[in-house]
């Protein structure tokens, strides 16, 4: 009867849009909420099949949820250091306590009292890196883990390279010395004193000597260790016009082995490069006359790489879109321990919804593909930015009012047709 199709038309109505209030209070409630995505109410007619030209049976209306997952939030400044953003596609990679893989835009993460990163309890994961900032293994998912800011509390870095610079005076005697210092760390940080002793061979020859290293808090003390130059002091020529002809050997190293605090032996790759300028020009060593009577060695300076020990200052993650995290320690030094997964899909508004923003995989989405940030598609990750919510007030205020209308209209529709049925009753009694 069309009465009653009308009546049933009308409840769907309420219904559908009661859902869809309730979408828009959870799209409002959420205003401020980082990283949330907006649901919107998708209404469907539904239309029955006895439906003819001299005859209708109506069907009504119904709603269904659509997560809106891949709308990009704004981007707002954060104050928090390993507060983190993605603009573009894709997830962070977060695990539960159970270990449980799930994926989230909402980038709050903190350290936990062990420094682990964490956000409402997930944790954070990246693949570990070396020294140079080089992912250590594979890009996949059985080599991500946790990322613990204290993974590396402590930092040393030993002398892998001196520059050294002096020039040597042309009107030396023969046999004539003279001395300059440099600095080198152990595999420690600590720092110790090598003296470098230049003697003069022949017209336009010198040697080079290295001593022993002594802590540099005291030159005087016992030796550290034992240096090697390859068997022996090196040799140094020049060109007529005192610029460096050649070394020998060439390049040149110094080797340092039984540290007596235990640090590891400088020796073979890890042999201390010494850089004395380049052949044929006066950007390093050099010969030429001195300034006064009695001939010495000026503008010697040797500057080497290699820090001292260092404790951890800070953890940050980089804000050049690196994904890097990164951290900085009170020697000066900043190193990166970590790179961030970047998770895409398919179909990202396939994915599975659940509480704290946090979002699972489905058939629907398919399988997550893993990448660093800004690569193959992944998008960029900012460290100290956080992704706003996606909420619009001002659209879902609108939408609140035409579902507020239609809803009214929906029980117009129940009343009148009560009133109908009266009518009708009435009528059939008489």
């Amino acid at each position: 009867m069309s009465l009653t199709g009308a009546l049933s038309s009308a409840v769907s109505a309420l219904n559908a849009q009661s859902q869809s209030l309730a979408m828009i209070a959870d799209n409002i409630s959420n205003a401020d909420t980082v990283g949330y995505k907006t649901t919107s109410a998708m209404f469907e007619d539904m239309v029955t099949a006895s439906s003819s030209q001299t005859s209708y049976s109506s069907g009504g209306v119904g709603v269904s949820g659509r997560a809106n997952i891949t709308q990009q939030g704004l981007l707002a400044p954060s104050t928090n250091p390993t507060d983190v953003a993605i603009k573009g596609a894709g997830f962070f990679v977060v695990k539960d306590p159970s270990g449980n893989t799930f994926y989230t835009r909402n980038g709050a993460f903190v350290p936990d009292k062990n420094g682990i990163l964490k956000n409402d309890g997930f944790i954070l994961q990246g693949w570990r890196t070396d020294a140079s900032g080089n992912i250590i293994g594979d890009k996949t998912a059985a080599n991500l883990t946790d990322i613990d800011t204290e993974v590396a509390s402590s930092n040393a870095s030993a002398t892998t390279k001196s520059s050294i610079s002096a020039n040597l005076p042309a009107d030396a005697a023969v046999g004539a010395t003279f001395t300059q210092s440099m600095t080198v760390y152990d595999s420690l940080g600590a720092p110790n004193s090598v003296q470098l002793t230049w003697t003069k061979t022949g017209t336009n020859t010198w040697t080079a000597g290295l001593a022993n290293p002594k802590p540099a808090s005291d030159p005087t003390a016992a030796d550290t260790g034992t240096s090697d130059t390859g068997g022996g002091p090196i040799t140094v020529t020049f060109n007529p016009d005192g610029s460096l002809a050649s070394t020998n050997p060439n390049p040149p190293t110094l080797s340092i082995t039984g540290w007596t605090d235990g640090a590891a032996a400088i020796t073979g790759t890890t042999a201390i490069g010494l850089n004395f300028g380049t052949v044929g020009k006066k950007d390093g060593l050099t010969q030429s006359a001195s300034n006064s009577d009695t001939p010495d060695i000026s503008n010697a300076t040797a500057n080497s790489d290699g820090l001292p020990f260092g404790t951890l200052s800070s953890i940050s993650i980089a804000t050049d879109g690196s994904g890097s995290v990164d951290a900085t320690y009170s020697n000066g030094q900043t190193i990166t321990l970590y790179k961030l997964a970047v998770s895409t899909f398919a179909d990202p508004n396939g994915l599975g919804a659940h509480s704290d923003g946090m979002y699972s995989s489905t058939s629907t989405s398919g399988n997550p593909s893993l990448e660093t940030s800004g690569t193959n598609g992944a998008g960029t990750v900012f460290g100290s930015e956080l992704e706003s919510s996606a909420t619009d007030t001002s659209g879902q205020f609108s939408n609140m009012i035409s579902a507020q209308q239609a809803y009214s209209a929906a029980s117009q529709v129940i009343t009148t047709v009560n009133k109908m049925f009266d009518t009708l009753m009435s009528a059939v009694s008489r």
